[in-house]
Formats: C-alpha cells, structure tokens, sequence
C-alpha cells in the first residue's frame, strides 16, 4: 500500500485483492490486479488479471479476465482472453467463450464453450446493479 498526495491508498501494482469466506458483495468487481474469492458475489467481474474462485467461493454473474480458476460454483457468462481451469471440485453452469479450456477429472461443466482467440475482455459492458 502506498499514499498519494491527495490521501488517496493505492494497492500495490502485484498485490492480489482478497474476499473472504463469509463476505457477500451484491454489486460489480472491477480491478486492474488479479482477484481472489472464497465468499459470495451476486454481480459481475471484469479484471484484467488473473481470478481465482477458491473452494468456498460462489459467483452469480459474468466474468471477464485473462486468466480464471475455478474451485467453487458460478454461474454466468465467461469471457476469458487467455486460459480457464475448472479445478476437480468446480461447479460451473454457463457459456463459455476461452482461448483455452483446461476441466480437471470431478470438475461439473453445464453449458456451452467457444475455443477462439478472445481478442478482448471488454466485449461485454457490466451493467449496474
């Protein structure tokens, strides 16, 4: 963490936001550095990092990333520019658009997937909740 001048906290460039198991945020993500939930989200997520959806993670919306891992449940659209993992205990239910799709042995996958060159995470607008 470090202080501007106008008492502005900015988060390190390489540091990794964290939501905790116990936290729920009904609304939208947005971030420039790559994201961690073991909680609840009941909006979308645009980063343009890595996300990682932890065991006890669960999301309710779209996400839009780099790079996503999933060992939890969601449910939604996903726009991913490079690669998504669906660990052994992911629970996904949705439409998938990936450059790269990795799905572990356990992992439960309902939906649809197009493998393309993802030039743009930005091809869906998040809409407020």
């Amino acid at each position: 963490m470090k202080k501007t001048n106008n008492n502005t906290i900015m988060a390190d460039p390489g540091a990794t936001n964290q939501l905790r198991n116990g936290t729920v945020i009904e609304g939208n993500i947005n971030s420039e550095g790559d994201v961690r939930i073991e909680g609840t989200v009941n909006g979308n997520i645009k980063v343009k990092g890595k996300v990682i959806i932890g065991n006890t993670g669960k999301v309710t919306g779209d996400i839009s990333c780099s790079f996503l891992d999933i060992s939890g449940t969601v449910t939604g659209k996903l726009i991913i520019t490079n690669s998504l993992t669906l660990k052994s205990s992911a629970n996904y239910t949705g439409e998938i658009s990936a450059k790269k799709l990795i799905i572990e042995p356990g992992a439960i996958f309902n939906g649809s997937c197009k493998m393309s060159e993802v030039k743009n995470a930005e091809t869906f607008k998040i809409e407020k909740k």
